[in-house]
């Protein structure tokens, strides 16, 4: 922390613009040791200026604008400046060196946030949701991160933290005053708050949710080969992903293509045809596609709607759980000759579509069914999978604690709650050791 700090804030790569940041006690002196304004005289506060970024001998490195953010009125609450300049690795990366040579040290990954979060700029799951928003890929883990960001997460932490407090407070006095608090009273009185707090945090804590917001609602197409799967997946994600042709076999290994819907990512796994063979390169990519079937949310089996459904069939939709699949009778424009009874015969699914992945009014179905499966609530409170851990130790110690006070064993129940308290704490940040940061950071950009 008394360290000035320089590291490229913008992804590499051609662009508009590059951005070098610098944060500390010399940020101001690191910035009039590569800054030549066009006008001279002092940096104004928060005030763009034009000129050039220069190294150490005064060469010119390129044209710029640079500002100054004194402290506390910055990111990171200490003195921050910035240069902005033509976008390039090469030129961003001269200019930070010359910051290097002017006495910084280069940031490590998530610094100038963790400096944010340890001078009390934002807390630690506002941290979380920096880097939750660069790195959101759907609406849906946008909007989380933005709420996370404006204290949602941590608004609704410390609202059952206080309400933790007070049921602390109620049990420390009847701890401290048996003779005028009775056990009776005091367990009466505190066990229908712990119910309804664990209650509240349980609610908070969809599992699901999270998953879909982090990493997208996970789709595997399986079935034989020659089904069709290849140019389904090419058509919903409308770009030739997977090679297509009338060879059986043609897909050898799993092939992904990634969409969104409703806001919320969706990828699509394309597989090999699930079958025996001798094929020992295509025996592998069965092995891959049964692997792809295992991990999905959401299996669609598909099946050649214009021929007679084979043993291959069978095979196929012995390997799905029809509780996460759907059948799509593919190859619509061609005359039927599978009905939706034959397919639940089959494997007993609920969603039974006709689909051909030449007609894009035949898949709307689908992708409606596709973005229902991948909805989230707008509501959720608790959205990263840290927090919510956190927030199931709280409840699992908050349900100990109510069996300890109905057991009459108040001491072990004050331990208990302590436990929750604490894990609703590192949360927020307010409790939170050298590791945990060490954790939370080292998944952040260098620059950020």
């Amino acid at each position: 922390m008394a360290e000035t700090i320089a590291a490229i804030a913008t992804a590499p790569g051609e662009g508009g613009i590059s951005i070098v940041r610098v944060s500390g006690d010399r940020a101001e002196e690191v910035l009039n040791a590569v800054f030549r304004p066009a006008t001279p005289g002092a940096l104004q506060d928060r005030v763009l200026t034009y000129g050039r970024a220069v190294d150490a001998a005064g060469q010119t490195l390129d044209g710029c604008l640079a500002v100054i953010m004194r402290a506390p009125r910055s990111y990171t609450r200490e003195d921050v400046a910035e240069l902005q300049l033509h976008g390039g690795t090469a030129t961003a990366r001269r200019v930070l060196q010359s910051c290097l040579d002017a006495g910084a040290r280069l940031a490590e990954p998530g610094e100038f946030t963790r400096r944010a979060f340890l001078n009390g700029r934002i807390d630690l799951s506002q941290a979380e949701a920096v880097m939750e928003l660069i790195s959101a890929r759907g609406e849906n883990q946008r909007r989380a991160a933005v709420r996370q960001l404006e204290g949602g997460s941590a608004s609704f932490i410390r609202a059952a933290a206080d309400r933790l407090y007070d049921i602390q407070a109620g049990l420390a006095a009847c701890m401290d005053y048996p003779e005028e608090i009775s056990d009776e009273e005091a367990t009466d009185g505190l066990a229908p708050k712990l119910a309804a707090l664990a209650a509240e945090l349980e609610a908070a804590c969809d599992e699901r949710a999270a998953h879909l917001i982090h990493e997208g609602l996970a789709v595997a197409l399986v079935g034989k080969p020659n089904v069709g799967k290849s140019s389904l997946l090419n058509a919903l994600i409308r770009r030739e992903r997977a090679i297509v042709t009338d060879i059986p076999g043609t897909t050898r290994d799993t092939v992904e293509g990634e969409i969104t819907l409703g806001g919320t990512l969706v990828r699509l796994t394309d597989t090999a045809g699930l079958r025996e063979t001798d094929d020992p390169v295509e025996r592998i990519g069965v092995n891959h596609a049964r692997q792809a079937l295992s991990g999905a949310d959401l299996v669609l089996l598909v099946l050649d709607g214009s021929a007679p459904l084979t043993r291959e069939d069978a095979e196929a939709a012995a390997a799905v759980d029809p509780s996460r699949a759907v059948a799509l009778l593919n190859k619509a424009d061609l005359p039927p000759c599978v009905s939706e009874e034959d397919v639940r015969a089959l494997l007993p699914v609920r969603e039974v579509l006709r689909v051909c992945a030449r007609d894009e009014a035949t898949l709307q179905p689908l992708r409606a069914l596709l973005a229902e499966r991948a909805a989230v609530s707008d509501s959720l409170a608790l959205t990263q999978p840290r927090h919510i851990e956190a927030a199931e130790r709280a409840v699992r110690a908050l349900k100990s604690a109510g069996e300890r006070l109905a057991q009459g064993s108040m001491e072990l129940a004050a331990v208990d709650l302590n436990e929750a308290q604490h894990a609703l704490a590192e949360i927020t940040g307010d409790e939170a050791d050298e590791r945990l940061l060490d954790r939370v950071f080292s998944r952040f950009c260098v620059g950020k």
